[in-house]
């Protein structure tokens, strides 16, 4: 009886021990998918936006809608023109889109990924991955006006309004929406932030046509905290734009900063 005792004490230990082994490896994994879920639910809803965007890239041409979408009364800078779906500048070679807090994206403005930017950008994470950087072949790029919505009222509802909108475009408002910006992310699926990595980018980008849109200590410009991953494709000019050490607000003397409500 003694001997059965003690055979059901040492099993009854053994279960215990791999229960707990099982609860601390699943905490962990957890703990890793938190850290990059906001990635996994932008790349999600950013591959949904890539099928949808080419169906409706042709109805939203004219942006017959887009003045009645305008809630805010805008200043529009001399240099700057209107189109009925977004606001830009004209460049030294090429028109330069603008989206910021200042000026709004129509909100039927859908052209998903710029083909020329995507090529560039598969080049730049190729190069990267050659030198080697941890750089994964996926990242966060064209993201539609609905998509947006549900991300940023996710930000601040976990956050409250102030702090996302720090770090997280308003519908309408986000770059990424022009299918000419692209978070970069690393081989763990999170975005781009390690030293060595970001100093290439902010050192070459300009080289694929790129500039790293949000850098350190331009906030008061950009309206955003820096963002080492976020590249903005804006062709031939970005060499000069990135040797000038301005943002895009600065360099084409356009209003940027924080939202006019």
């Amino acid at each position: 009886m003694k001997s059965n005792k003690f055979i059901f004490l040492a099993v009854s230990v053994l279960v215990l021990g791999a229960c707990s082994a099982v609860k601390d490896n699943t905490e962990s994994s957890t703990n890793k998918q938190a850290n990059s879920s906001k990635v996994s639910l932008e790349k999600k809803e950013a591959e949904k936006d890539q099928t949808s965007s080419q169906d409706t890239r042709s109805e939203s041409s004219d942006g017959t809608e887009s003045k009645k979408e305008q809630k805010q009364e805008i200043t529009v800078d001399k240099n700057v023109s209107y189109n009925g779906r977004y606001y830009s500048v004209q460049g030294k070679y090429d028109e330069i889109v603008i989206a910021n807090k200042h000026y709004p994206l129509s909100a039927d403005y859908n052209p998903g990924e710029d083909p020329t930017a995507k090529a560039e950008l598969l080049r730049l994470i190729a190069d990267m991955q050659a030198k080697g950087y941890p750089i994964s072949d996926q990242y966060s790029g064209f993201r539609s006006y609905q998509t947006q919505v549900g991300l940023y009222q996710s930000y601040a509802n976990r956050d409250g309004q102030a702090a996302a909108d720090r770090y997280s475009a308003r519908p309408g408002y986000s770059e990424h929406q022009t299918g000419l910006a692209f978070d970069l992310i690393d081989n763990s699926g999170n975005l781009v932030e390690e030293a060595g990595a970001s100093q290439w980018l902010l050192d070459n980008a300009y080289k694929y046509g790129f500039v790293v849109r949000y850098p350190v200590g331009k906030e008061g410009s950009t309206g955003y905290v820096p963002e080492s991953w976020h590249l903005r494709y804006v062709g031939k000019e970005a060499k000069e734009i990135s040797e000038s050490g301005l943002t895009l607000e600065e360099y084409y003397h356009f209003t940027g900063g924080n939202y006019v409500q």
